[in-house]
C-alpha cells in the first residue's frame, strides 16, 4: 500500500513526487514511456525562473533525479484504469495493480501532429508545437503557424511581434477563432493568410528550410521557413479514466486551481487538466499544489 500513486513522470508529476517524499509519504510513480514527458524534447528552455538557459533533457533529468533522490519509487508500466475504492484506490496497470491511499493523474497532453515523415526528427530543429516556448529563436525569420483555432491565432500574433514574416495555414476558408484575433492579425503588415491548404511535406538538411503547402485543387508550392508551428489541437492522456473521472467536451480533466477531480482522493496536475496555460512553469505548479492537497487528504483519513 502507498500513499500516493502519481500517474505519469513529467514535471508535474515529479514536482509532486517531490512534495510528497519531503512530507514522508510512500510515493510511487508510473510511467509508460520514459521520464520527462514532452519537455524532455525541448533543446532550450529559456523562460523557466532560475535557470536562463537549460535544455529539456537536463532539466527533466534533474527532477527525475531529485524525486529518485529523495526515495520516489519508480514503476515504468502503462496505467489502463482506477478503481475507487473510497479510502483506496486501485492502480491497473498492464502488468499489475497497486493500491494507493491517494492518485494523482499527471499524464499530460500529447500535441497533435501533422503526421509528417520527418515531423518528430525535426522538434527543436525548426518543428516546434509552442509559439510562447520556442519562437524567440525565430527573430527576424521567416515562419509559419498552422491552424485555425484561438491557439493558431494567438501563435500568429505573438510572432508577427518577433518574426521576419509570418505564414498563417489553415485548411479550411476561414478561421474557427475569435473574430477580434483575426481583426488584429489582418492589421499586421508581416502576415500572409493561407487559406484552404495543408502543409504536406517538410524539407530540410539538418534544420527545417522549407515547407510544401499542398491547396484544396492538389496544387503544391514551396515556402521558406526556418520554423513551424504546429497548433492544430492537443490530445488529453485521459481516455482510460474517463469512466471515473469527469473530462470536458475536449477530453482535459475538469478541476479548479486546487487540483481536485470529482472522486475523494484523486487528483490532477498538469497539461492534461483543464486550464488557460500550459507551461512548464505551470505544470510544476500544479504538482506542488496536488501533493500538498493530497497530503492534506491523507492526513485528514486518521
Amino acid at each position: 500500500m502507498y500513499d500516493i500513486i502519481i500517474v505519469g513522470a513529467g514535471p508535474a508529476g515529479l514536482t509532486a513526487a517531490i512534495y510528497a517524499r519531503r512530507a514522508s509519504k510512500k510515493v510511487l510513480v508510473l510511467e509508460a514511456k520514459s521520464y520527462g514527458g514532452q519537455i524532455i524534447n525541448t533543446l532550450d528552455i529559456a523562460n523557466y525562473p532560475v535557470e536562463a538557459h537549460i535544455s529539456g533533457f537536463e532539466f527533466a533529468t534533474k527532477l527525475y533525479n531529485q524525486a529518485k533522490d529523495l526515495g520516489t519509487e519508480f514503476i515504468f508500466e502503462k496505467v489502463t484504469n482506477i478503481n475507487d475504492k473510497e479510502h483506496e484506490k486501485e492502480v491497473v496497470t498492464t502488468k499489475n495493480t497497486y493500491k494507493a491511499k491517494a492518485v494523482i493523474l499527471a499524464t499530460g497532453a500529447d500535441n497533435r501532429k501533422l503526421g509528417l515523415d520527418n515531423e518528430e526528427e525535426l522538434v527543436g530543429k525548426g518543428v516546434s508545437y509552442c509559439a510562447t516556448c520556442d519562437g524567440a529563436f525565430y527573430k527576424n525569420k521567416n515562419v509559419a503557424v498552422v491552424g485555425g483555432g484561438n491557439t493558431a491565432l494567438e501563435d500568429a500574433l505573438y510572432l508577427t511581434d518577433i518574426a521576419s514574416k509570418v505564414y498563417l495555414i489553415h485548411r479550411r476558408d476561414e478561421f474557427r477563432g475569435e473574430d477580434t484575433t483575426v481583426s488584429l492579425l489582418k492589421e499586421k503588415d508581416n502576415i500572409e493568410f493561407i487559406y484552404n491548404s495543408n502543409v504536406t511535406k517538410l524539407n530540410a538538411n539538418d534544420r527545417l528550410e522549407s515547407i510544401e503547402v499542398t491547396d484544396k485543387d492538389g496544387k503544391t508550392k514551396t515556402i521558406e521557413v526556418s520554423g513551424i508551428f504546429v497548433a492544430v489541437g492537443r490530445i488529453p492522456e485521459n481516455e482510460n479514466f474517463r469512466r471515473l473521472i469527469n473530462l470536458d467536451d475536449k477530453g482535459y480533466v475538469i478541476a479548479e486551481e486546487d487540483c481536485n477531480t470529482n472522486v475523494e482522493g484523486i487528483f490532477v496536475a498538469g497539461d492534461n487538466r483543464k486550464k488557460e496555460v500550459r507551461q512548464l512553469v505551470t505544470a510544476t505548479s500544479d504538482g506542488a499544489v496536488a501533493a500538498t492537497n493530497a497530503i492534506k487528504y491523507i492526513n485528514n483519513l486518521k
